[in-house]
């Protein structure tokens, strides 16, 4: 954790200061190493499964037969175990909101924007899902040295599955360039985290919702204050280094994790709210620049699995014998809490519910068509950037007024 705190506070203060160009551009390149490294262990589980290993094993599926897909010896173990699979991916599944946070800075925002929730159907197929299929290919659960390693708490690179397999079949080199490529996935995640974090604080504060000195920007529309006040965050990974201390950290993890499915429902909800409000006023989805599929019902299925999910991650605690306030505390903490917040605001604030018929659903429009009728170049689309960044040039349409 240490090793992680450091590259991830340096990155996150030399991108995040700048402007959101900086933050886009860097996001970019390290986005690109972490593809670069998906990859490479995508190829490294099939041509490894069928053979293709210093030791000549086609071990194939081996790993799903003996020990298993799932660990446990009753029906009942192996449920506890996907739950906790479950509650760890809730804790890595993060990306459709830090999308939403960049539209207000992205030029083209209906453009770059959609494109870019268009690949998240994608990107957490092939990251999450592929992923984990190839994890439970080229490694059992059971293994010895992954035993080791995370009965010793260990978090760092040592801990990749990927890595330990490599060790097994006697591959010299690639757990090195593994090691290193991981880098570049701790600096993208530190980037990202920063950046919307201290949006979501200005948010707030332009909200009237936090303290009015966080709305202090530079020049370049950074919000300075908010930034200080982020990055006074990542100091507490040095609480890993105590094991007493480290107990406060799994306590943050979890109540990190439970805020951030709690932040799904609320989104859940809001859009059945829009979709409701879309329906009233004679407003045609298909007519904004993207339509989600299989709506309301993709939502509310959402809606009701993430509750679930919420309320039963913390299942080991009412296991009999196991019961104590501060496991409760630690698991159900954000479930309290979260709900207590609202209704103060509610009733702090004397807001009111609004009515279908009475949510705008204009708001900023008028301003973003004239903000994206300012271009006077077409957008440029990711192939082609990516053409152009090799060396090749693409004719693109000037306007001979801006001559």
């Amino acid at each position: 954790m240490l090793r992680r705190s450091v590259p991830k506070l340096t990155t996150s203060s030399i991108c995040n200061v700048l402007a959101v160009k900086i933050f886009g551009e860097a996001e970019f390149w390290l986005s690109g190493g972490k593809v670069f490294l998906i990859l490479i262990l995508y190829f490294f589980t099939f041509i490894t499964m069928v053979g293709g290993n210093p030791q000549g094993d086609a071990y194939g599926f081996r790993h799903w037969r003996q020990p298993g897909p799932m660990a446990g010896n009753t029906d009942l173990e192996r449920f506890e175990g996907f739950l906790g699979a479950l509650w760890a991916a809730s804790f890595c599944i993060v990306g459709p909101e830090y999308i939403s946070m960049v539209s207000g800075e992205a030029k083209r925002p209906r453009v770059y924007i959609k494109t870019a929730f268009k690949t998240v159907y994608f990107r957490f197929g092939a990251f999450f899902i592929l992923g984990a299929l190839c994890v439970g290919v080229v490694l059992g659960y059971n293994d010895p040295e992954l035993v080791s390693v995370l009965n010793a708490g260990e978090k760092s690179a040592a801990a990749s599955p990927y890595v330990i397999a490599m060790k097994n079949l006697k591959i010299d080199g690639l757990p090195h360039l593994v090691n290193a490529l991981l880098i570049t996935s701790i600096f993208s995640a530190g980037n990202t985290y920063t950046y919307c974090a201290t949006r979501s604080l200005y948010s707030l504060a332009v909200e009237g919702r936090a303290p009015k000195f966080l709305r202090k920007c530079t020049k370049n529309g950074v919000p300075i204050n908010c930034f200080c006040v982020v990055m006074a965050f990542p100091f507490l990974s040095f609480l890993q280094l105590s094991d007493n201390s480290a107990k406060v950290l799994n306590w943050l993890i979890n109540i990190i994790t439970a805020g951030g499915i709690i932040n799904y429902i609320v989104m859940c909800g809001t859009y059945i709210a829009f979709y409701k409000a879309c329906k009233v006023q004679g407003l045609d989805r298909k007519t904004l620049p993207y339509c989600g599929y299989f709506q309301p019902y993709g939502t509310w299925f959402a809606l009701c699995f993430e509750i679930v999910v919420v309320f039963v991650y913390g299942y080991s605690t009412f296991k009999p014998g196991n019961f104590t306030l501060e496991s409760f505390f630690t698991y159900y903490t954000m479930v309290g809490v979260a709900p207590i917040l609202f209704i103060f605001w509610k009733v702090f604030k004397k807001t009111k519910w609004l009515k279908p018929h009475e949510v705008d659903l204009v708001w900023d429009a008028p301003l973003i068509d004239a903000y994206e009728a300012s271009f006077i170049t077409p957008p440029v689309s990711f192939w082609t950037e990516m053409l152009q960044l090799v060396g090749f040039k693409r004719n693109v349409p000037v306007d001979k007024r801006a001559v």
